[in-house]
């Protein structure tokens, strides 16, 4: 019993599933919160840095989705992947906070995933950034799930709460438009260049 106890407690850990572990939380294992985190944080922190303006925009609104979620997560009903029910939050904690500060000018820059002797691929990860920046909120948070974050149009319809062909008008608006910012427009004015973006894009997903 002691044996298999302690292969259980393991199992507890590392090796149960986003599910379980969300699960354990509710039960009141309190370090089950921490490793279900642990295992998304390095995707939500980025979707929060392509969705927000700046980083200590982003990491504020990651800490929020997460209190809501640690907070919330009885209300989980396995409907969704629990990877997904996080996106979601962070997505809505990303919204908000951008439109809570909707009036204000664009903030400065920062650089974007530093890859180490990878300049031109840092400073197209910036320059995409910074395009993404200059979409309306609801256009960059549908181009960016569905481009970068590799969600289906059905998905993303479900985490932005709209129909699939509001996602779908979105993403052709920000597309076109990221295609003008980008200067691709004239070279090529069919849905290629957003392609060569995403291509381009560090540690981005495909596009779904």
């Amino acid at each position: 019993m002691g044996v298999g106890g302690g292969e259980c407690e393991r199992k507890s850990q590392s090796e149960r599933t986003d599910a379980e572990l969300l699960a354990a939380h509710v039960a009141g294992d309190r370090r089950a919160f921490d490793e279900l985190f642990h295992r998304h944080q390095r995707q939500l922190h980025r979707l929060a840095r392509l969705t927000t303006r700046t980083r200590e925009d982003a990491e504020d609104a990651l800490q929020d989705a997460m209190l809501s979620a640690h907070r919330g997560a009885g209300s989980f009903r396995h409907d969704a992947a629990v990877g997904s029910w996080l996106h979601r939050i962070v997505v809505n904690a990303c919204l908000d906070r951008l439109r809570r500060t909707k009036a204000h000018p664009t903030a400065p820059l920062e650089d974007v995933h530093p890859v180490p002797d990878r300049t031109a691929q840092v400073e197209t990860a910036i320059v995409v950034h910074r395009a993404l920046m200059r979409l309306p909120v609801e256009q960059r948070a549908a181009v960016v799930a569905v481009d970068m974050q590799g969600y289906s149009v059905a998905d993303t319809a479900a985490l932005l709460g709209v129909a699939e062909g509001t996602v779908k008008s979105r993403c052709s608006r920000a597309r076109v438009r990221l295609a003008e910012l980008l200067g691709y427009l004239n070279a090529s004015p069919d849905p290629a260049p957003p392609m060569a973006v995403r291509q381009r894009m560090p540690d981005t997903g495909a596009d779904g």
